[in-house]
């Protein structure tokens, strides 16, 4: 018998995780228009796989509709296909559903487009680890950590450049069996499209060599954690780069210069959203090269929000590669909702006027909280719940998503936190390692 090739209409739901339905490929031009049957109360499904309070119950029909434009079609070595679509959720009548966060996503960017008339040109750049009972021990950024895993680098980024994605660079970075992998920028949605194509498919090509890769926030808190870190840059109608000024504050144009601080002033109650599990707070403390504080930096990988360096030359070149770079999330979030949250806040300083603090250039750590405040920071929540109590008690940040938004999404997370309560750091961490 041959076996019939399927096509999986997929979301990346509130949990970060991957769900969805597989239907027969011939069947694509159809499912296109007229979707595949979905649930409500399937947004409530944790990472855990338990259904957290829901005010759907077992009611409603919803679609998902795929997108061409966002697919992965890759064939392994072995001969093994995959071949997946990121799909939008929407009402019977086509309406965009409230908890698909790929429309969430997109009515941030049209709001950012709305008050500023910029396009989001951005890429996630991710670290995984390698799953490994016995690492190999002092290696970080070494050649030979690097020829360990060619194998699978290798792998990876053919599978990357076949599903359609610019592969960049691929290291060993410094944690045990750490790694990192880095795609060129991609405008609008399709960067957070790309951000979850990679990292399934990183995920299948290790399990194609015989392993399996984790993006869990932290394995153990006695090491390092696995960030995500979003860069974003800014074009006009015409494709022309408006990041940059050469006079401006670190180099930023006005544009930047109030999205760095409308993210930096509603950092503390959008990090619910980019850092969303119970050991994200593991990762988010000083000194790990992570981020901590609400802070600006020039070139400084301790800020939550860092002004990057640039290697260009002319003045086009430069303009073209300035960015700025969002550092306190993780792969718990969907991207999706992650660079939504971050989309807005800058469009919330845009609409403002604000203008974004100096950088900072001492340990923050070493200021008490009176000083901070002083000065305008605040140490970001240390748990999932404070993170929680600050998205809900700040009006601004639940107006941006829809009337119920906030309730889900907090009881999402309670049954997550829930689930974890009678359990220790490390099998915590555990747990966390097995589902990311």
């Amino acid at each position: 018998m041959t076996p019939m090739p399927l096509i999986f209409a997929a979301i990346c739901d509130i949990a970060g995780k991957v769900r969805g339905k597989a239907f027969p490929a011939d069947q694509l031009d159809r499912r296109l228009k007229r979707g595949l049957g979905w649930t409500p109360t399937n947004v409530q499904i944790t990472c855990f796989d338990r259904i957290a309070e829901t005010p759907f119950g077992a009611l409603g029909d919803l679609l998902l509709i795929p997108d061409p434009e966002a697919a992965a079609d890759v064939t392994f070595a072995d001969g093994r296909r995959e071949h997946f679509i990121m799909s939008d959720i929407t009402t019977l009548e086509g309406a965009p559903w409230d908890f698909c966060m790929r429309s969430l996503l997109k009515s941030a960017l049209g709001r950012l487009h709305a008050v500023a008339g910029v396009h989001l040109i951005c890429a996630f750049e991710h670290e995984f680890q390698i799953r490994s009972q016995s690492p190999t021990p002092n290696l970080a950024y070494s050649r030979e950590g690097f020829e360990l895993q060619r194998a699978l680098c290798e792998t990876l980024m053919a599978a990357l450049k076949s599903a359609g994605l610019e592969p960049d660079s691929i290291m060993k970075e410094y944690g045990p069996n750490q790694y990192e992998v880095v795609v060129a920028p991609a405008k609008g949605v399709r960067a957070a499209d790309e951000a979850v194509i990679l990292r399934e498919l990183t995920r299948s090509a290790a399990r194609n060599l015989g392993m399996a890769a984790t993006f869990t926030p932290i394995r153990d808190p006695a090491s390092v954690g696995n960030g995500v870190h979003i860069h974003m840059s800014f074009v006009d109608d015409s494709g022309n780069p408006v990041t940059y000024d050469e006079n401006g504050p670190c180099g930023m144009s006005a544009i930047t210069d109030a999205f760095a601080a409308g993210v930096l002033k509603y950092l503390p109650s959008i990090v619910a959203l980019t850092a969303p599990s119970v050991i994200s707070y593991e990762r988010l403390t000083p000194h790990r090269w992570s981020a901590a504080y609400n802070n600006l930096g020039f070139r400084d990988r301790e800020a939550s929000l860092r002004v990057c360096p640039v290697t260009a030359k002319d003045p086009l070149s430069i303009a073209r590669q300035f960015n700025i770079e969002y550092r306190a999330a993780d792969a718990a979030a969907s991207p999706y909702l992650a660079l939504a949250a971050v989309v807005h806040a800058g469009a919330q300083g845009i609409e403002d006027g604000l203008k974004a603090p100096a950088p900072t250039e001492e340990d923050l750590s070493l200021l008490s909280p009176e000083a901070l405040r002083a000065r305008g920071y605040v140490r970001l929540p240390e748990t999932l719940e404070a993170a929680l109590d600050a998205f809900a008690a700040e009006p601004v940040t639940r107006g941006w998503f829809p009337e119920t938004f906030a309730a889900v999404y907090r009881a999402h997370k309670m049954a997550e936190i829930a689930h974890l309560a009678d359990m220790d750091t490390l099998t915590r961490c555990a747990a966390y390692e097995n589902t990311y």
